[in-house]
């Protein structure tokens, strides 16, 4: 490495963001929502809270940052610092809304720790070429009206006006329009807040890992390879519904007992596939008539696997046949089986990667590469900019709960490493 190489490494890896500062401000948009008799935090799309946590997100960039703000047609936050040329922006975000009784990292530190790269770039006077954006995605998380991913699906042209302008709250009706609006956004014009390919030259997204693979090889960091695909069945099996006393064991079609031994047979399906990228469960259950006297007659449950290779998928779907054929002959029941949710895995862009990669070397940080086994906005913006995802690890594997928790540390190491690799694509994308 010749001297002028050496020098402007080392200047690049002096840059750091301001740990006091993140950490202030993921305790201040805690507060937002902040359940005291559970210790969780309520921040569902349309809520009081998210508007809350809306206007806390519009003066941090506003007035302390000193960036503007841009609310799209459905509720998405962007902010922008200029660049030296015209071309299209680096995107970082996530989302700030949560689960019900939820915690205070999920989507909140990537939005946050995309504004502390923002503010440390600022600062530090650093003049990069691609304009740098953050972004707050609008309803990530399940919420009233029944749309997860709202906002990311919506810039990505999965959902459409015809769509949207029909959704209603399953609490109290009130319509999603409403909601859309209240929170900036406008759903007469949402076809305006749709990306095309090439509006955006990367997006990256920091999350926590909501799992244990980091924390138990004691890992801070980890590179998302692929984003899980998710495949789910609504399942009916119909028996005979029957007296529970005087109808012996040879004569009965019990329709939960026929569930069960299908959901066994499943567990050992995934097992079998002893691949730590897939996963499968049996998420609800309903039993008819559901009488302690009665021998079951009919059962609805609701199958779900995730793996993020497409031909193990198709395994697993054809195992299936077979597991339906043997408990409907053995049992002597009917097997209904609907397909919900088909959701195709996607694999983050290799220049991202590599540039997560170079990052997290040049700070001599040791990394897992990894497949992320939730859903996320990423997931969505695969297809009109090169995307990638940071995971931080999450203490215990714990998320979608009061303790949810993500270390201090390990959220520096990740806002350094965002940084880096926001500066080294700067310099290698078109």
């Amino acid at each position: 490495m010749n001297v002028y190489a050496r020098k402007e490494k080392e200047q690049e890896t002096c840059y750091q963001v301001n740990a006091g500062r993140l950490g202030s401000n993921l305790k201040s948009l805690a507060v937002f929502g902040a359940n005291h008799h559970t210790g969780g935090i309520d921040r569902p799309f349309g809520s009081e809270a998210d508007q809350q946590a809306r206007e806390f997100l519009q003066a941090l960039w506003e007035k302390e940052i000193g960036v503007a703000t841009r609310i799209d047609a459905i509720a998405n936050m962007w902010t922008v610092l200029p660049g030296s040329e015209q071309i299209p922006p680096i995107v970082l975000g996530s989302h700030h809304d949560t689960v019900p009784n939820g915690g205070a990292y999920d989507g909140a530190l990537g939005v946050l720790l995309a504004t502390e790269v923002l503010q440390t770039i600022k600062e530090n006077g650093i003049i990069l070429r691609h304009p740098l954006t953050v972004v707050s995605f609008s309803g990530e998380e399940p919420n009233p009206y029944g749309l997860s991913t709202l906002g990311s699906k919506t810039v990505s042209g999965k959902l459409g006006k015809d769509i949207l302008v029909k959704v209603v709250s399953k609490i109290d009706q009130s319509s999603l329009q409403n909601a859309v609006s209240k929170a900036g956004g406008n759903l007469e014009n949402v076809e305006e807040a749709c990306l095309q390919p090439g509006e955006i030259s990367a997006f990256l997204e920091c999350h926590i890992e909501q799992g244990r693979r980091l924390f138990d090889k004691q890992l801070s960091l980890g590179i998302v390879t692929h984003i899980t695909g998710i495949y789910r069945e609504k399942i009916v099996i119909t028996g005979e519904a029957n007296h529970a006393g005087t109808t012996v064991m040879k004569d009965r079609k019990d329709a939960l007992l026929a569930a069960a031994a299908f959901s066994l047979a499943f567990e050992e399906c995934i097992k079998e596939c002893n691949r730590e990228d897939v996963v499968g469960t049996i998420g609800s259950l309903e039993v008819f008539p559901n009488a302690a006297n009665i021998v079951p007659g009919e059962v609805e449950l609701t199958l779900e696997f995730r793996c993020s290779q497409t031909a193990v998928g198709k395994q697993i779907i054809a195992a299936l046949d077979r597991i339906e054929e043997r408990i409907a002959q053995e049992r002597g029941v009917t097997v209904r089986r609907e397909v919900i949710l088909d959701q195709a895995a996607v694999a983050m862009d290799r220049q991202i990667i590599a540039a997560l990669d170079k990052s997290l070397n040049k700070m001599e940080e040791p990394f897992l590469n990894l497949v992320s086994m939730a859903g996320h906005d990423a997931a969505h913006m695969v297809n009109f900019a090169k995307t990638g995802m940071l995971f931080v690890q999450s203490i215990d594997g714990k998320s979608h709960c009061p303790e949810e928790k993500t270390d201090m540390k390990d959220i520096v190491k990740a806002g350094n490493g965002l940084l880096q690799a926001v500066l080294i694509l700067d310099k290698e994308l078109n």
